[in-house]
């Protein structure tokens, strides 16, 4: 049984994983609080440090700076080198985020949690995925998400897990940067278009978990939701598109198949998840992916 969490007028919330694509984008939105305090961490130079993987540490932090929310942005990422990177896998994207929801249910908290598209994949589909659609991964990165998710579920905690897909924004190493740097350098490019998805700008998901914790919208609503921006392309033509408004029409861009460029892991042909129900549960407008992308890079060209 979930305990209510009781809506209360400032809340402490600790942030991980600070300095990640999303993390930063949180760290902008945070700043339009009126009530909230952050706190930050992550491994890198700069940030506090906290070890999740250990739950003594991740409960000695939530006593000293009395954390009632953890919103949980780190993880491994790198899905190719999940095969092969042993136990390390597991603990950071599934014994860690139990250990979060474990001292959040401790204190009666919330936990945010950002779980990935990567926990389907292994059945074939082509209609958008829902939320209680059973998670099918095709490698150890989605496998040890699912695991996640699972394992705090299992706590009884407060929390709002979030799927996500296609992920890219203004920080950290990711598609939109990669395509940016390979378009203006390459005469020629070959992008798979057998892969299908939506892009995700992370200062849109930065602000729907800031709206949903700065509002309290979280409460009674514990459960698995998804978010990407609306829309649907292929791997192809958002770097088309990429390449197009940075105008770099020098660099040929041709379609190709996933075959053509073996991977330890087979990717989700299909990433496109159905955002109805976190629409309709917190009163979301969401972004169509060519706007935000056009946003993300107006952006990074002014940096």
């Amino acid at each position: 049984m979930v305990t209510t969490i009781n809506i209360i007028s400032k809340m402490n919330i600790l942030v991980t994983g600070a300095n990640g694509q999303l993390g930063n984008e949180v760290q902008i939105v945070s700043k339009q609080s009126a009530k909230d305090k952050y706190f930050f961490t992550d491994v890198c130079e700069g940030y506090e440090k906290l070890d999740i993987t250990d739950i003594d540490k991740a409960r000695a932090f939530v006593k000293a700076h009395d954390i009632k929310c953890i919103i949980n942005c780190a993880a491994w990422t790198n899905v190719d080198k999940a095969e092969t990177a042993s136990d390390i896998v597991e603990t950071l994207n599934a014994m860690a985020p139990e250990n979060l929801a474990k001292v959040m249910k401790e204190v009666n908290g919330l936990l945010v949690h950002i779980s990935t598209d990567y926990v389907f994949g292994g059945d074939p589909y082509n209609t958008p995925c829902r939320e209680d659609q059973k998670g099918t991964p095709t490698g150890v990165y989605g496998l040890t998400k699912l695991h996640g998710e699972q394992k705090i579920e299992a706590t009884g905690c407060e929390h709002v897990i979030i799927r996500t897909a296609w992920l890219y924004s203004e920080f950290g190493h990711n598609f939109v940067k990669t395509m940016l740097n390979l378009t203006a350098t390459k005469p020629k490019l070959k992008v798979v278009f057998d892969q299908t998805g939506t892009p995700t700008y992370a200062g849109d998901l930065a602000d729907v978990i800031f709206d949903i914790v700065e509002n309290r919208k979280f409460e009674g609503n514990t459960g698995i939701y998804h978010f990407s921006n609306e829309g649907v392309c292929s791997w192809y033509d958002f770097t088309k598109m990429i390449a197009l408004l940075a105008g770099h029409t020098e660099c040929d861009i041709e379609p190709c198949h996933s075959d053509e460029y073996p991977s330890p892991v087979k990717r989700p042909a299909y990433s496109v998840l159905d955002k109805t129900k976190i629409k309709e549960t917190f009163g979301l407008k969401i972004p169509y992916w060519l706007d935000s992308l056009k946003k993300c890079m107006n952006n990074i060209n002014n940096e």
